[in-house]
């Protein structure tokens, strides 16, 4: 998949609103609730304009069971890809539009998605930097299998930022 770097839109919150929506008629009860995270909730940023969203779920198993209805919403199962206890879909395809990362209730991934966006949005400053930076790495990279991991050490750096930031606020 090509690079597509994009300037920070509101319309990306009501694509996480809509399809929150989407989900909850499928899922129903299961869902505990939706994150948006990534790029596109932290207004400000540069995005490849694929909505991130965590969806907390009350049994990662049950997850599987409805895997048809996603496939019929567009999206196609990507399973834990490389996350142990998550679930990924996937929707657009060449043209991606969401990532739906689902997670049971107490899964610490979670935990660490929220204080990096946390961070980030108290962090205007640290936003632009990291916007630079993909920017650059863009410009390098043609290819998202290729500018991802690239920009892998500079997240894991900023991560570790997030965390000391939030035990220590």
């Amino acid at each position: 998949m090509r690079v597509r770097l994009s300037d920070y839109s509101d319309k990306w919150k009501q694509m996480f609103a809509e399809e929150s929506q989407r989900l909850s008629s499928i899922f129903g009860d299961e869902i505990i609730s939706f994150e948006h995270i990534g790029s596109t909730a932290i207004p400000g940023m540069k995005a490849k304009p694929v909505i991130d969203m965590i969806c907390t779920v009350r049994s990662i198993e049950r997850v599987d069971t409805y895997n048809d209805q996603m496939i019929r919403l567009g999206y196609e199962a990507a399973f834990e890809h490389g996350i142990e206890g998550r679930r990924l879909f996937r929707k657009g395809g060449e043209n991606r539009t969401h990532h739906i990362h689902f997670y049971q209730w107490d899964n610490p991934e979670i935990f660490r998605h929220l204080v990096f966006r946390s961070y980030l949005l108290a962090h205007p400053e640290e936003v632009k930097r990291y916007s630079q930076y993909k920017e650059k790495l863009a410009e390098r990279y043609e290819y998202t299998s290729e500018y991802s991991p690239a920009k892998k050490a500079f997240v894991t750096e900023m991560e570790k930022k997030a965390l000391d930031w939030w035990e220590n606020r």
